[in-house]
């Protein structure tokens, strides 16, 4: 028979027994279609991270104060362990960053008119904008002649804005810190999480000498809660690291044998983690996705010798007019198949409403990719040859008179 024939013998013999090719079929739809929707979620969570890693800016370096050492440690060297705006300083003429800036954060209550809500006030400078990529919607930012007058103004973001002063121009009112009234310069745009779990369209950003005298009260004048830097494009990451800790140590006079009193956050490092973390998910769901393929694979086996043993004596009178062996192979491979690729299609139809309706809840995108549909499909047809070859070959290799005489 010409490769026409055979298929149409294979939908011939499913639709002999619509129930039972049903239900054999049940099983390869529910696992292609969990490997399609799994591996899509897998994916789907990789292009997440991989976005937020990017909001939050993969060559970036945060310095905190703090470190190995101890307590007792720093209190027999006599250190603090502090950052300052002069470390800033330092660290903003390193050939291997673009820049750095020094930062003030503190939890306090805003309100304006007869609203208010708890947030966390930033205290920055002009360079932070710059390095952190945030844009402005509307207004100005705050200059450095601002930073050296102390100037009691305020960049806020979307949702800041729409909270206080929504429907109208934010631009020009005053949101008191503390019953510190700071006047609304700009409004930053969009919005995304931030290294510290904020979102970009809630910030509340002051100069940093305005959060110090007003705000902010810290140990020293100069000390700040952390420094952002962003490393050169064209540099490592890594090298620029060990530039930031070795100006640190040279300015804080730690000895060769002593271990730091600041960390350094490599954001690189950390979306190198985050993708092995996601990658290492997204392949444990599709192994979850295979192993009701593989169950689904075993059925078809079962199915399938179940139907060898039923058309014994149809496969006696093939040979004995000739069929080759070679052929009652092909025959019962090709039903095997069909069975799976057409549930691998159905697979796929339930895997992609699937998908619509994760995404339609608009708390997470769901993307089915044309290669994944392709591989799935590719995984039924290889689940089809691999199950059904064994029924197959045992039905190629039965002899005629015996099955002639097969009751």
């Amino acid at each position: 028979m010409n490769f026409l024939q055979v298929l149409i013998e294979s939908f011939r013999s499913m639709a002999a027994n619509r129930l039972r090719t049903a239900l054999t079929m049940l099983g390869i739809v529910i696992g292609i279609a969990s490997v399609v929707l799994l591996l899509a979620i897998g994916d789907s969570m990789q292009r997440f991270i991989g976005k937020e890693l990017q909001q939050l800016g993969t060559n970036m370096l945060y310095v905190f104060p703090g470190g190995d050492r101890t307590s007792a440690q720093r209190a027999r060297a006599g250190a603090v362990p502090s950052l300052s705006i002069h470390d800033a300083a330092a660290l903003n003429e390193l050939p291997s960053l673009t820049g750095a800036a020094p930062a003030l954060q503190g939890g306090f209550k805003l309100s304006a008119g007869n609203e208010s809500l708890n947030s966390q006030v930033h205290g920055v400078t002009p360079a932070m904008f710059k390095i952190r990529n945030w844009k402005l919607d509307q207004g100005n930012l705050f200059s450095e002649a601002d930073v050296r007058a102390s100037s009691r103004m305020v960049v806020i973001g979307q949702k800041v804005a729409d909270q206080f002063f929504y429907k109208a121009d934010p631009l020009g009112q005053y949101i008191r810190i503390e019953n510190v009234a700071f006047q609304v310069i700009g409004v930053l745009a969009g919005e995304g999480k931030q290294i510290d779990g904020s979102d970009i369209a809630e910030l509340v950003l002051v100069p940093i000498t305005a959060a110090s005298a007003n705000l902010i009260k810290m140990p020293f004048p100069q000390n700040v809660h952390y420094i952002a830097a962003q490393g050169r494009p064209d540099m490592s990451l890594k090298e620029a690291e060990e530039d930031v800790k070795e100006t640190l140590r040279a300015r804080h006079r730690i000895r060769l044998d002593s271990p730091d009193d600041f960390k350094v956050q490599n954001m690189a490092s950390f979306a190198e983690t985050a993708n092995t973390i996601s990658a290492g998910v997204a392949l444990l769901l599709g192994l979850i996705g295979a192993i009701s393929l593989l169950v689904g694979g075993i059925g078809i086996m079962n199915i399938m010798l179940v139907s060898v043993t039923e058309r014994t004596r149809e496969i006696g009178i093939r040979m004995a007019i000739g069929a080759r062996p070679g052929a009652v192979l092909l025959q019962f491979l090709a039903e095997s198949v069909v069975i799976c690729v057409a549930g691998g299609l159905l697979g796929v139809a339930i895997a992609m409403a699937g998908a619509a309706a994760i995404t339609a809840t608009g708390k997470f995108e769901v993307y089915l990719t044309f290669q994944g549909v392709l591989v799935a499909c590719g995984f039924a047809s290889a689940v089809g040859v691999f199950f059904g070859f064994y029924p197959a070959r045992r039905a190629s290799r039965l002899l005629p008179v015996d099955c002639l005489r097969y009751e």
